[in-house]
């Protein structure tokens, strides 16, 4: 089953799920699994679906390397919450033939079915209470000036000038390009709900007297 269409809402709130607890579609670095899955998506996912737009947005900034990136694809059917073999080694059953209390009765007594119900509601009354995680990123960017005139110094003012809720900036550093030319290299913390590198990108580059490019040179979620 896989995610199913993920043009659809079905398949992008599939997707979003999923992502809830992950930073990859599989493993714990991006891979042909994310480009797949990336390019069946297509365009960024709405807002409200923020683990889905927050992946979309990472994902995008490997554009220029994504051949790079380990793996192999597989057909799209293969990613998603289905994509899970049994893990006992035996034959395969179906939902329906899976006991998932213990039970060896066709039937529940009433007194079985009393305690099944307690449980799952003290397990969600459970999980309701747990504070929610914020899921925040370390970035390292690359700005590049137009030459080696540049006023490095304006530029980088330029770079901290940039404020959002979610964003803080660390510390920076000059680092030789060549030809005499020097790039500013910068460090921030994102929440990654609020903060993606499109935004940054566009924000950074909008500075076009100073800066000819922006690239992220790491990015580490904590």
């Amino acid at each position: 089953m896989g995610f199913g269409d993920l043009k659809s809402a079905s398949g992008l709130q599939l997707l979003n799920a999923f992502l809830a607890s992950r930073s990859y579609i599989e493993g714990y670095v991006p891979s042909q699994a994310d480009i797949a899955v990336f390019e069946a998506v297509g365009a960024p996912p709405p807002p409200e679906l923020f683990h889905a737009l927050r992946w979309y947005n990472h994902i995008k900034s490997f554009d220029k390397q994504k051949a790079s990136l380990p793996g192999v694809k597989k057909a799209l059917g293969k990613y998603g919450p289905s994509d899970v073999e049994d893990s006992t080694g035996g034959d395969s059953k179906d939902d329906d033939d899976i006991d998932l209390f213990g039970s060896d009765e066709e039937e529940e007594s009433e007194e079985a079915k009393r305690l099944r119900e307690e449980r799952l509601a003290q397990y969600e009354s459970k999980k309701s209470k747990k504070p929610a995680l914020v899921a925040k990123s370390s970035l390292l960017l690359d700005v590049k000036p137009w030459d080696d005139e540049t006023d490095m110094g304006k530029l980088e003012e330029c770079v901290r000038s940039i404020q959002a809720d979610g964003l803080v900036w660390g510390s920076s550093k000059l680092v030789p390009v060549g030809y005499g030319i020097k790039k500013l290299q910068i460090q921030c913390v994102v929440e990654d709900d609020k903060v993606g590198t499109d935004m940054l990108e566009e924000r950074i580059t909008a500075f076009e007297d100073y800066v000819q490019s922006m690239d992220v040179a790491a990015f580490n979620k904590i």
